[in-house]
């Protein structure tokens, strides 16, 4: 048994602009090396499908959570550092349990598929404002669809500040482990948590109740004592923080795609169904999150020895690559049937929470985007967002041909 510490393994730079536009040759010279796991500069990326269907299922070796970033930035003793350490996506056991029964009723696939005419409104009323325009930034312009509806969810209106929607946008550069984004990120911090605040004393103070609105059902569960206020506005920060990057991360990457293929973008205006397997094969391909992790208690897997406080990282875009799970996986093929599921809404207890209102927001946001934006095509190289965090684009420049119908 090796230790994992003391095993000849590849670096892969995976927090280099260079990674982020092109990570494919980075992670095919690491394979050559070893087939599922690489090091970087915190700790360790576990990038092979099978390995990250394993281990990061394993909640019994690792702990999940932010810490190392917390501890990067030093901010132990600050309220985003704790909101870090203690929000749903960080705690395990009894607590987790807790916290996700708090919402869970509020995310089943049959919730999903309520409030899609609330979701088809939202993109429309979008569309009627942009489309007329005949280009635009579409990373831009996706970034206003999932807070809008993750608004609507909330019960809250949903006409969005620009100062919060910047706030949300510097939130998970937090994960980037550079030291130039912590001025970001904690000045949106200081943003959102006054939103947060407000929205809980305005609501309860109204005297209003929606059984249906998200907020309302936050509120009951402090009352029944299952969120104190604390973790009431931690709440309300998770389910806007992560509907908003991973959503409109995911919607662009899959847009691209499409641009490349004008078939397959047309038939997304006739049939949503499709639009359900260009989504699975956009996750397949280009899943936007890497989920920390640390270990809490020493184990054994694949011939190596993880040591406790080790942290690993799993790359799920380069799972969902790996040549050993799936035929020609470079390849955007909607009319695959893989026999590996991806793994991009994650494993184990953690697994998303929002995943069906997720897939039920992109799959109406692709049908009706087809029917309105015909014709698209790029005008400008893209840019992109770190790989660590939520990847995607940070630009792209489209123009495209305005439709009415």
């Amino acid at each position: 048994m090796t230790a994992i510490t003391e095993a000849n393994l590849p670096a892969l730079p995976i927090e280099t602009a260079a990674f982020s536009r092109n990570p494919d040759p980075f992670a095919a010279a690491a394979r050559r090396i070893h087939p599922w796991i690489a090091r970087f500069s915190q700790g360790l990326v576990v990038h092979g499908y099978q390995a990250t269907k394993d281990l990061l299922a394993d909640d019994q070796h690792f702990r999940p959570g932010f810490s190392p970033a917390v501890a990067f930035y030093g901010l132990q003793d600050h309220l985003w550092g704790r909101f870090m350490e203690e929000m749903l996506l960080s705690v395990s056991g009894e607590k987790h349990k807790r916290l996700r029964s708090s919402v869970a009723a509020a995310f089943t696939p049959r919730r999903a598929n309520q409030v899609r005419p609330q979701m088809r409104k939202v993109i429309s009323a979008l569309l009627d404002e942009w489309a007329p325009k005949g280009s635009f930034d579409f990373a831009e312009f996706g970034a206003h669809f999932p807070v809008a509806v993750v608004l609507g969810l909330l019960g809250v209106a949903a006409d969005v500040d620009p100062t919060i929607q910047l706030g949300l946008e510097n939130q998970l550069s937090s994960l980037t482990f550079d030291p130039a984004a912590k001025p970001l990120f904690l000045a949106g911090w200081d943003v959102l948590w006054e939103f947060s605040d407000r929205l809980v004393i305005e609501r309860e103070a109204s005297g209003l109740h929606d059984p249906d609105a998200l907020l309302d059902v936050l509120i009951e569960a402090k009352r029944k004592g299952l969120l104190d206020e604390t973790e009431l506005r931690f709440m309300l920060l998770v389910l806007v923080v992560a509907g908003y990057d991973t959503s409109k991360n995911m919607l662009a990457l899959t847009m691209r795609q499409l641009i490349a293929r004008p078939d397959a973008y047309a038939r997304c205006a006739e049939d949503i169904a499709y639009c359900g397997k260009i989504l699975d094969e956009a996750l397949r391909h280009s899943s936007i999150t890497t989920p920390y992790r640390t270990v809490c208690e020493a184990f054994e897997y694949d011939g190596f020895q993880f040591e406790r406080g080790t942290v690993v990282v799993f790359a799920t875009a380069l799972a969902g690559r790996d040549p050993a799970a799936y035929e020609n996986p470079l390849s955007f093929e909607p009319e695959r049937n893989p026999n590996n599921r991806h793994v991009a809404f994650g494993r184990g207890a953690h697994m998303c929470l929002g995943q069906h209102i997720a897939r039920a927001q992109l799959e109406e946001g692709l049908h009706l985007i087809a029917q309105r934006l015909r014709n698209p095509r790029l005008t400008a190289e893209p840019t992109w967002r770190p790989f660590l965090g939520t990847w995607g684009y940070k630009s792209l420049p489209i123009a495209f041909d305005p439709s009415v119908s």
